[in-house]
């Protein structure tokens, strides 16, 4: 009986400081969003016969147009999504998986990479085939080879 009444006296605690509802709420029913899936480019082994290919033999092909004539200069950072696939389908890097677009100056990563950027516009879509040369030709712990990317120049952030 003395339980009963403690427990009688706990419930009306509980209503008073409105920790009721809450105590009796049922389990968070909402799950973690998904990561989103990237798609393993088709043209992934090597560039189609209407890729654009460089002097430097960096090889790219517009995948959607963006907005403006302003291209990033070697200067800049640049605030982008990308995804890198080696020509085996294998992706090594994604900031979309990520779900953040990562800032930085277009003099701190790959040279293929960086030339790329610069001959975008923002909100332009690229597809990226770098040869080794100008990506990380004997690198230990890197990937080699011709490297893939999927860029989205997000924004040129002037320095």
């Amino acid at each position: 009986m003395r339980a009963i009444q403690r427990l009688s006296i706990l419930l009306v605690l509980l209503s008073l400081c409105g920790a009721a509802s809450l105590a009796a709420a049922p389990p968070s029913s909402k799950k973690p969003a998904a990561k989103p899936v990237v798609a393993v480019p088709r043209d992934v082994k090597a560039p189609p016969a209407d890729a654009e290919t460089t002097a430097s033999g960096l090889a790219t092909k517009v995948l959607s147009p963006g907005k403006g004539t302003v291209r990033p200069a070697l200067a800049d950072s640049v605030k982008v999504h990308y995804s890198g696939w080696t020509t085996d389908g294998k992706m090594f890097d994604s900031s979309v998986t990520r779900g953040k677009p990562l800032i930085f100056p277009l003099t701190g990563v790959i040279p293929g990479f960086s030339e790329g950027l610069q001959l975008m516009v923002e909100g332009e879509k690229r597809r990226l085939w770098i040869p080794a040369r100008l990506a990380y030709e004997g690198q230990p712990g890197k990937p080699q080879g011709m490297l893939v990317f999927d860029v989205e120049l997000i924004q040129i952030v002037k320095n």
